[in-house]
């Protein structure tokens, strides 16, 4: 058996919600090439809205923008984890097309 390693294509974009010089939000959306297709995928990741300005619309207005950019750079699709403790954004999600599609695995390296 050969396991062998290629470098991938990616990209990240970073937005920032600012208030009074104070970042109040932010969201990251990352474009990773897949050989197994021919357009890219988008991940969302650490969407976050401080909690004195949440119920605004803010981290919607977030979660917007990162699908339009994914959809303009030709994503064939957009995923996100979210914590099971937080079920008021899992609603947010789903209200915007999202689909709960499975469960994240992961080990923490810090």
């Amino acid at each position: 058996m050969n396991i062998s390693l290629a470098p991938i294509a990616a990209s990240g974009i970073k937005w920032t919600v600012e208030e009074e010089k104070r970042e109040i939000g932010r969201a990251y959306l990352y474009i990773l090439a897949n050989s197994l297709h021919q357009a890219p995928l988008g991940l969302m990741e650490d969407v976050f809205v401080s909690e004195a300005s949440r119920g605004k619309g803010i981290g919607r207005e977030l979660v917007q923008k990162i699908i339009m950019e994914a959809k303009a750079r030709g994503c064939y699709k957009l995923i996100c984890t979210s914590r099971h403790n937080k079920p008021e954004v899992h609603d947010l999600y789903l209200s915007l097309g999202f689909k709960d599609h499975g469960k994240e695995f992961r080990i923490n390296f810090e």
